[in-house]
This record gives structure tokens, C-alpha cells and sequence, in this order.
């Protein structure tokens, strides 16, 4: 942390705690106890499987091991982790095949 300072560190880390526990509370303090409309229950389950790819996508176009370059890894690993995702509708068996396919390509290469 070049060019930080502790208190600006603690300043960041303090704003960003508020920030979460006012996005939460909206949720949970604000309409946790009201019935909530099915098109909307509809969309949030679906939020998990929208903020995977967005986590993971930038490791693989842009990985910081290769320097930014495509990696045949990084590519092939994503692809299992999207097919068996489609194939079996879950985020959970997909992410563990996508790390099970990095991880046995990268011994491979």
C-alpha cells in the first residue's frame, strides 16, 4: 500500500463497511418482513449466477499470470465451468469443475 496512509486506509475501510450495511439493511431492515412479488424473487435467485461470470471473466481475458495474454488454461477451465454450468444448472458443480480443470491443465502444461 504505497502512497496510503494508515488513517486513509482505515477511512476506506470504515466508508465501505457503512456502504455494505446500508445495502443489506435496505434489504433485510427496510422489507425483510414484507412478501415480496414473485417477479422479483425471480430475479435475485438468478443474482448469484449473474455475479459469477462478472468475477471471473477479467482472470481469464485479462489473467496477471500470463501478463494480460490469453492463457489456454484460463480459457479451457472457463469452458468446462460454462458448459457443465449449462449442462447441470449449478454454480456450485460448475465453479468446482471450472477449478478442477485450471488446476489439472496447469500440471499438464
Amino acid at each position: 500500500m504505497i502512497g496510503w496512509t494508515g488513517t486513509e486506509i482505515w477511512l476506506i475501510i470504515v466508508a465501505l463497511g457503512v456502504a455494505t450495511y446500508t445495502i443489506r439493511f435496505s434489504f433485510l431492515g427496510l422489507i425483510g418482513n414484507r412478501e415480496l412479488p414473485d417477479w422479483l424473487l425471480r430475479h435475485l435467485r438468478y443474482t448469484p449466477v449473474a455475479i459469477l461470470p462478472a468475477l471471473v471473466t477479467p482472470g481469464v481475458l485479462w489473467p496477471e499470470g500470463s501478463d494480460g495474454s490469453l492463457s489456454l488454461p484460463h480459457i479451457a477451465s472457463a469452458v468446462v465451468a460454462l458448459g457443465v454450468g449449462y449442462w447441470r444448472k449449478s454454480a456450485v458443480l460448475a465453479a468446482v469443475c471450472g477449478v478442477l480443470a485450471f488446476v489439472g491443465l496447469n500440471a499438464l502444461l
